[in-house]
């Protein structure tokens, strides 16, 4: 039984004498450095090595200033601290500057901050820097097929990205390598460090000890630039489990579980932190999937305490000498005794059922022993129509191992899938290993399909068949997200999160009413079987195959080397500055849309087929809020253009205004702009002309990313005023050249007969964050800074 209460400030604080005695015990750890070895940090990068020096000699200053236990999250982000001994430091309210270890991008994302980078004006990353191209491969056929299609129809952008790699230091994956969030954890990942992702799985990486955050491309840019980056101190949620996981419940269950007790936006601004001793029962790579999902509760990242589990998968992964590097370090890579955290969450894996979340939100978490009913009463469509296992959050040796010993034992009893059934290895390593062990043949035997090592059908890159657009249906998948029409484009399609062992099971079953662990399902001779408990291989009993090389490493001087754009190019365009804020106080602008309900970065910036588009702003731009549900009219995309009377759609209005020097608004309701780490949610709307956005509440890192790009992020003080707008009236934001951080900013209403209202907002923005909005941009303002330098 699972249960989750809040702390009262100080309820697991110890006697002055123990706390005394304790922090005695810590401090005497730290007494003998680290010492600076040079142990690579990773095996790919000449010269660079893992800094634990840093670290410990930070953590020092944070400790004597703090006087008080540390969790392991605070040891890893305070450990990379810009400036320990003057940086404020309470958790949920201070700005932190920060150090990050390294930056990874995917291939969608990375196109504009390479963009952003490339308009900075230097000659190489501040810090190691990896591009992954696993975004562009559509789902159609089959893994061949498709890579060699996406290598063909996105040639161009590959080649930009691979020649501003080579030219900026930077290591290239190329297509068919796998997903990033795989590849960081067989490559670059390691307890204690502390990486930023213009992804917002990025997280994955806490499996293996690291502080790893999605975040927008500016922010990777700043790094990338050897610009601190700024987060706001997260608060901890420390989630303890106890028990042994067995049988069909899996470490997919665990987040699913948490989803269901914290919701969408309830880790939103913290970090958090597993531990216990259930811990042990689980993988590396299972912990990686609890990480990687924890973006869907809005975390800012989440991790795991270092331990054997952790070092076998270095060792694995040829790691050995980081393994026991980070074994020496061991000390810091455990929360302290009697640390504190913001809530805690407790879990007995011995009793967690398996969990189906969904349809249409990740957080719906729903025991398997009553999902059959919830399927009943709710009218969810019974019938399967495909199930998919892979993708970032659950690709790895162990997932398939397990799928495949399902797979095997249908089989054996003459079964083949009743549903269409997708496998999506999760990196090229994965997809070479589970061939040589036979698990694609058992796979391919049973119906199923092996799909690309990319990204493919979890963010909308799939060339769905099966159904037509509109025809309400049931799918199952082993991914992480389920908003409304993400997998397909279709707004019908109940799309539900399982453990790849569910959805293995129920694709022989055809239908979700199916209960592997108590039903039966009849073999081909007439006889009824059970599926026994699944079982698999934590890691490949003959190791890893790495299977083809598909890493480009910088050459060692890459000044010589062009970055290919073409100027007549409809999917790269080269970036052109914001316009600075001309210091007047926001008049008279008018709502473009007043979106209702959930508004998550898909609704902003669709993906799908619009990912071809995203190095290319004005084209992107064509998708801006194209999915965002009018609170006017219940419609997506149609809204009123408050110049002509007319309706037309976002992007149409939107520009209409920006042409005319007339600055919008939009405004949001709870939790905007959930979802992914893409930044184009924010670029898009500043490029169409939006000074602001004001909601009821924000995504973390959209709020970031709004920021970033110029745009003013404004939270309801009351949120009962969202009630007071309609999508005719006109807002003004006024005050703007008083404005301090910390102050509240008015805004006042005119309606569309005249009338006026008014009501106040609040903000998270800082004094840094402020200079953004008045220099047009974060990337405006290091410009200047750069060329004022020079």
């Amino acid at each position: 039984m699972s249960s989750s209460r809040f702390l009262v400030k100080g309820a697991q604080s110890l006697s002055s004498s123990s706390r005394s005695s304790m922090l005695t015990r810590s401090m005497a750890t730290l007494q003998s450095s680290i010492g600076d070895k040079q142990v690579p940090m990773s095996n790919l990068e000449k010269g660079k090595f893992v800094n634990y020096a840093r670290i410990e000699s930070n953590l020092q200053v944070v400790r004597q200033r703090l006087n008080r236990p540390l969790t392991l999250a605070e040891k890893i982000v305070y450990g990379h601290l810009d400036n320990p001994h003057e940086q404020d430091i309470e958790r949920g309210v201070s700005y932190l500057k920060l150090r990050p270890d390294r930056v990874a991008c995917q291939d969608a994302t990375a196109q504009m901050a390479i963009l952003q980078f490339m308009s900075a004006g230097l000659p190489q990353t501040a810090v190691p820097t990896s591009v992954h191209c696993d975004h562009l491969i559509q789902a159609q056929v089959g893994g061949p097929k498709d890579l060699a299609r996406a290598i063909d129809i996105n040639k161009e952008v590959y080649d930009f990205l691979a020649t501003a790699c080579a030219k900026y230091g930077i290591g290239f994956w190329k297509p068919g390598s796998g997903i990033i969030h795989q590849i960081i954890l067989e490559n670059y990942a390691l307890p204690g460090l502390m990486m930023i992702g213009t992804d917002s799985h990025t997280p994955n990486a806490g499996g293996l000890g690291m502080v790893a955050c999605g975040v927008g491309g500016a922010d990777a840019v700043d790094v990338m630039a050897g610009i601190p980056w700024e987060l706001k101190a997260p608060k901890v949620i420390g989630v303890y489990l106890d028990g042994k996981m067995s049988g069909w419940t899996t470490p997919k269950d665990v987040i699913l579980k948490v989803a269901g007790i914290l919701t969408v936006k309830g880790g939103t601004g913290a970090i958090i932190e597993y531990h216990g001793p259930g811990v042990e029962s689980l993988s590396c790579t299972g912990m990686a999937t609890i990480c990687n999902m924890g973006a869907e509760i809005g975390a800012t990242t989440s991790l795991f305490p270092y331990n054997k589990r952790m070092a076998s998968y270095l060792q694995a992964t040829g790691r050995s000498q980081q393994a026991a590097y980070a074994q020496e370090f061991n000390h810091n890579l455990q929360p302290d005794e009697g640390s504190e955290y913001d809530r805690r969450i407790e879990i007995n894996l011995s009793e967690l059922e398996p969990h189906i979340n969904g349809p249409f939100t990740p957080d719906l978490a729903t025991p398997i022993s009553k999902f059959a009913e919830e399927v009943k009463k709710n009218n969810w469509p019974e019938e399967l129509k495909v199930g998919l296992i892979g993708s970032c959050t659950n690709s790895s040796y162990e997932d398939m191992s397990r799928s495949a010993h399902i797979a095997k034992e249908a089989a054996d009893h003459g079964l083949k899938t009743k549903s269409i059934f997708t496998i999506t290895p999760g990196s090229e390593q994965v997809r070479a290993t589970i061939a040589r062990d036979g698990f694609v043949d058992t796979f391919e035997n049973v119906g199923g399909v092996v799909l690309a090592n990319a990204c493919g059908p979890c963010i909308g890159q799939w060339d769905r068949q099966d159904v037509k657009k509109g025809e309400v249906n049931s799918i199952i998948s082993s991914y992480n997200r389920n908003f409304t029409g993400r997998n397909d484009a279709n707004p019908a399609t109940h799309a539900f999160v399982a453990s790849p062992d569910l959805v293995t099971a129920m694709t022989f079953a055809g239908s979700l009413s199916f209960n592997p662990l108590t039903d039966s399902l009849k073999g081909a001779d007439g006889k009824e079987f059970k599926f026994s408990d699944p079982a698999g291989h934590e890691l490949p009993a003959k190791g890893y195959d790495p299977g083809e090389n598909t890493f480009q490493a910088p050459p060692e001087d890459g000044a010589s080397v062009n970055v290919a754009v073409s100027p007549t190019s409809d999917r790269l365009q080269l970036l052109k500055p914001f316009k600075a804020w001309d210091g007047k106080d926001i008049i008279d602008a008018p709502v473009l849309i007043k979106a209702k309900g959930k508004c998550t970065t898909d609704h902003i910036s669709a993906g799908g087929p619009w990912l071809k588009y995203r190095g290319h702003l004005e084209n992107i731009s064509q998708n801006c809020l194209i999915g965002a549900i009018n609170a006017d009219n219940g419609k997506a995309n149609e809204v009123l253009n408050q110049e002509t009377g007319e309706y037309g759609a976002v992007p149409t209005v939107g520009a209409y205004y920006r042409d005319r020097n007339i600055p919008w608004v939009v405004v949001g309701d709870e939790n905007y702009g959930e979802g992914s780490s893409r930044e184009h949610a924010a670029l898009e709307p500043r490029f169409l002309g939006g000074r602001a956005v004001i909601c009821r509440s924000f995504a973390r890192i959209h709020e970031t990313n709004l920021k970033k790009q110029g745009m003013l992020p404004l939270w309801f003080k009351n949120p009962a005023d969202y009630e007071k707008i309609s999508g005719s009236d006109k807002l003004s934001i006024v005050g703007l050249n008083d404005f301090k951080p910390g102050q509240d900013i008015k805004v006042e209403i005119t309606h569309k007969d005249g009338s006026k209202d008014s009501f106040l907002t609040t903000s998270s923005i800082n004094e840094g964050q402020w200079e953004w909005f008045k220099a047009g941009s974060a990337l405006n303002k290091m410009a200047a800074a750069a060329a004022a330098r020079q």
